[in-house]
């Protein structure tokens, strides 16, 4: 069985709970105290040497980066290639997926997510230059979403799952998502997916 490294307000980590959720991945939680300093524990620094969550363990397999995450579960069990929804097998398809997979560890890391970590976690960032960032990303996103009602493909990827936390937490960041319409439309279908889970500050 999975074992996931996983701590409770860490974005990264919903990430990786919704898909398991979703694909109704059988796992055991593994919970990680930031705030004790879990992470960064040698027995932690071990499976992950950039002391960070989420990890996973599949047997002897181990990975660590949220997206890396997602792309290995995805791939294992999302189904047969040509089936896969959430990764599809075609190369087009699958770069249009990896796009949108970068977007989430940039632009939005670097804009929402820090904003966040600034203000909830006391984070030593730029907390304007943070803000002024997500807004950027969020005007991106949502010049797509007005178009489209996913981000990659015309059906949910593991690339609407890899930029939602961070999006949807992005009030929590004193970035107000009221200008983003259409990013907030997405929001709700995301949460209407079977298997949605939530986490504070999300879906509420």
């Amino acid at each position: 069985m999975i074992k996931f490294y996983d701590a409770a307000l860490s974005g990264n980590c919903h990430k990786v709970r919704m898909l398991l959720s979703m694909l109704q991945i059988p796992h055991e939680v593994v919970p990680i105290s930031l705030p004790n300093m879990d992470h960064k524990t040698p027995a932690h620094i071990a499976r992950n040497p950039l002391g960070t969550v989420p990890v996973i363990e599949d047997g002897d397999v181990v990975i660590y980066d949220s997206q890396a995450i997602l792309v290995y579960l995805a791939a294992k069990h999302g189904g047969d290639q040509k089936d896969n929804l959430w990764l599809p097998g075609e190369p087009s398809e699958q770069a249009l997926v990896q796009q949108w997979l970068s977007f989430a560890v940039n632009e939005i890391w670097n804009g929402p997510a820090l904003a966040r970590a600034f203000l909830l976690f006391d984070r030593d960032v730029d907390l304007a230059r943070c803000q002024a960032a997500g807004k950027a990303a969020l005007s991106i996103l949502e010049g797509r979403l007005r178009q489209h009602d996913w981000l990659a493909l015309d059906h949910p990827t593991i690339a609407d799952i890899a930029c939602y936390p961070y999006s949807a937490l992005a009030e929590a960041g004193e970035i107000s998502l009221a200008p983003y319409e259409a990013v907030r439309a997405w929001f709700k279908r995301i949460e209407a997916l079977p298997g949605y889970v939530s986490m504070p500050g999300l879906g509420d």
